[in-house]
C-alpha cells in the first residue's frame, strides 16, 4: 500500500498543475472577450463624451439664445428644497450662485445697473429666524434705474411684513401678497424702470403636491430685458 500512495503522489501533481494552467488561460480569455464590441457592458458602464463648454462648472448659467441688440439676457432659478441653492445670472454671467457663493436661505436679491447691465450688489435676507430691517433697508435703498432679480431658497416669507411686501410691490411684483412659508418664487422687476411686473413665477407650497416633500419643485425663468431709458 505505501508503495501505490508514493506512485500516485507525482500524477497527482501533474494533474493540479494541468489544472491550475487550464484556469488561468480561461480566467484571461474571458477578460479578453469583455472589451470586444460584442460583450458590450452594462448601459450605466456606456460613458458619452460632453464637451466641457456644455457641462454646469464651465458654463454655469448656459442661456442658451441671445436676445435683440440692446437687451440683456437674464436667467433666474430658485433653490431646490434646502439643499441646492439658487442662481442669478445677466448676460451669461453668475451674478448670485454657488460659483460665487453668495446665496442663502430665504430671500436672494441682485440689484443691477438698467442701463450697463453691470452689477451693482447683492444680499440674502433670511425670513425664516432673521430679521426683517436689513431687507427693508436694502429694498429702500434702490436705486432709480434698477434692475432687481429676486429668487427664493427654502423659506421666504415667515418674517415678511407688510412694509417689505409693499417695497417689493413697487418693484412690480403681484406674487408678493401671497407669498407664504416655504414657497417657491423667482422676480424681475425695477425701480422707476419699464419691466413687465409679468416676469415673474410663484409656486405655492403644498405637501399634496410638492415634488420634495415639504418643498416645491425648483423653478426658473429666463427672458430678456430692454435697457432702462430716462
Amino acid at each position: 500500500m505505501l508503495t501505490v500512495r508514493i506512485g500516485l503522489l507525482p500524477i497527482i501533481a501533474v494533474l493540479g498543475i494541468i489544472f491550475f494552467a487550464v484556469f488561468l488561460i480561461m480566467r484571461s480569455q474571458s477578460h479578453t472577450l469583455s472589451w470586444y464590441p460584442e460583450f458590450p457592458g452594462p448601459e450605466w458602464l456606456q460613458v458619452t463624451n460632453v464637451p466641457k463648454e456644455t457641462t454646469s462648472r464651465q458654463r454655469p448659467c448656459g442661456i442658451p439664445k441671445p436676445c435683440p441688440e440692446g437687451d440683456f439676457s437674464f436667467l433666474i432659478a430658485s433653490g431646490a428644497a434646502n439643499v441646492v441653492g439658487p442662481k442669478i445670472c445677466m448676460e451669461d454671467k453668475m451674478v448670485m450662485g454657488y460659483v460665487e457663493e453668495n446665496v442663502g436661505y430665504g430671500i436672494n436679491i441682485a440689484v443691477v445697473n438698467g442701463k450697463t447691465g453691470e452689477g451693482m450688489k447683492t444680499a440674502f435676507f433670511n425670513m425664516y429666524d432673521g430679521d426683517i430691517e436689513p431687507l427693508v433697508e436694502f429694498l429702500e435703498s434702490i436705486e432709480n434705474g434698477s434692475i432687481v432679480l429676486i429668487a427664493t431658497y427654502d423659506d421666504p416669507a415667515t418674517k415678511l411684513n407688510e412694509e417689505a411686501r409693499r417695497l417689493i410691490r413697487e418693484l412690480g411684483s403681484s406674487a408678493i401678497q401671497s407669498l407664504g412659508f416655504r414657497d417657491n418664487w423667482v422676480f424681475v422687476g425695477g425701480k422707476g424702470a419699464d419691466v413687465e411686473s409679468t416676469l415673474e413665477k410663484h409656486i405655492k407650497n403644498n405637501r399634496d403636491k410638492n415634488k420634495y416633500d415639504s418643498w416645491p419643485e425648483m423653478i426658473e425663468l429666463q427672458g430678456c430685458l430692454p435697457r432702462y431709458l430716462e
